[in-house]
């Protein structure tokens, strides 16, 4: 393969600006932004260690292939002329994965049947056999993208979604995706200078990915495998060597991350994951209503939490709203508090007024991530002061 080529890491609605930071701090080269995607260059080395370290990414994504597409002969055509032994041999297993935003196709299904039809052509025409579909464990996992008479065609570097990364064994009824939970930290400028508080931990998802990045542990350092392990140019010793120099970069971490739920199976959930990551002795859970505590370290506290919206969760919305602002605003002096809800309505009950407000989504959910910053005393003694 190619010294540098391109890739592109797909990602999240509002998370594109922190992605392309990453990667530029990881070393990427021509780093674009697009929507929920950033593109780059790199090598083979790259392609391993932005898989290994990218905390917002979903995918990385290999682009082989680009052309124009009027219907579905142009189509076959267009995945026919690619020569697929480059990736793959008849023997081996592979799916296709498809997007579509076009007027010509509207299904994705049907893409993907006519590119693997065209695959399995080929392969039967040169060789007298074909390889076979694997949607579970394939050796090579393929995207194609149409948007409207643009076709793209990429191979899929990472396999299952970046946001699986192993350590999670144990969720409770609304887990928080891993990517989505490292992009709010990042969003709200968690760095690990200070003590950290989830006072509504769940699975502990937050609390897990929050001590990642204050220790600059790899965001993927607990997962199985990766799609790329299966290819014909996998080369184990330069993965090992970029894992090394990733690890070596890994710090200590000299405050406090602390998370609270009232459920005791949650906190059990939460240990058991922490646990899995390897991370137990960074992270204190305890069970405890955070609407009974009140701020327990001295400087400021970083605060970073995913709220029950009502949707899976049976909750009194105006009560627990009203609860919460109450104890942000009582209990919590000296903290920033960030949490996401896709209840927009419920926030007119917190009775503060947030200093931030950023557009994500939560599932297929549109939410906002808020931040509410608590002042030690009032904030006009807290300005009066610096005159």
């Amino acid at each position: 393969m190619e010294n540098n080529f391109k890739m592109i890491a797909k990602t999240f609605f509002g998370f594109e600006e922190i992605l392309a930071k990453e990667l530029q701090q990881l070393g990427a080269q021509d780093v674009q932004m697009g929507t929920r995607m950033v593109s780059f260059r790199g090598d083979k080395g790259f392609m391993y260690k932005a898989n290994l370290s990218l905390r917002t990414a979903l995918k990385i994504l290999k682009p082989i292939y680009h052309f124009r597409v009027f219907n579905e002969d142009s189509l076959y055509k267009g995945i026919h002329a690619i020569d697929w032994s480059k990736y793959m041999n008849e023997n081996q297993t592979f799916v296709i994965d498809s997007t579509v935003h076009s007027e010509k196709f509207n299904h994705s299904e049907f893409v993907s049947q006519k590119a693997k039809d065209a695959i399995v052509d080929q392969f039967r025409t040169r060789t007298g056999q074909r390889p076979s579909i694997d949607k579970t464990h394939p050796d090579l996992r393929i995207n194609v993208h149409i948007d409207r008479d643009q076709c793209s065609v990429s191979l899929d570097t990472s396999g299952a979604s970046l946001h699986h990364r192993g350590y999670r064994t144990a969720t409770n009824i609304a887990p928080i995706n891993e990517v989505l939970a490292a992009g709010m930290l990042l969003l709200s400028g968690w760095d690990g200078q200070g003590d950290f508080l989830d006072p509504m931990c769940g699975s502990g998802t937050i609390l897990t990915e929050a001590a990642m990045i204050a220790c600059n542990v790899p965001a993927n350092l607990n997962r199985k495998e990766f799609a790329f392990e299966k290819w014909n140019d996998w080369d184990e010793e330069l993965f090992d060597t970029i894992m090394d120099s990733q690890l070596k970069k890994v710090r200590e971490f000299h405050y406090n991350i602390v998370g609270y739920d009232k459920a005791p199976s949650a906190v059990m959930k939460a240990k058991d994951n922490i646990k899995n990551a390897n991370l137990s002795e960074y992270i204190t859970v305890e069970e405890r209503n955070f609407f009974d505590t009140e701020k327990e370290t001295k400087g400021p506290l970083h605060m970073v939490f995913n709220p029950p919206y009502g949707e899976r969760l049976d909750i009194h919305l105006e009560r627990f709203y009203r609860e919460l602002g109450d104890t942000l605003k009582q209990s919590y002096p000296g903290t920033n508090a960030w949490f996401i809800t896709a209840n927009l309505e419920a926030l007119k009950f917190v009775g503060l007024k947030p200093s931030r407000k950023i557009k994500l989504f939560n599932g297929s959910l549109e939410a906002r991530l808020v931040k509410y910053e608590m002042y030690e005393g009032s904030k006009r003694t807290k300005f009066q002061n610096k005159e």
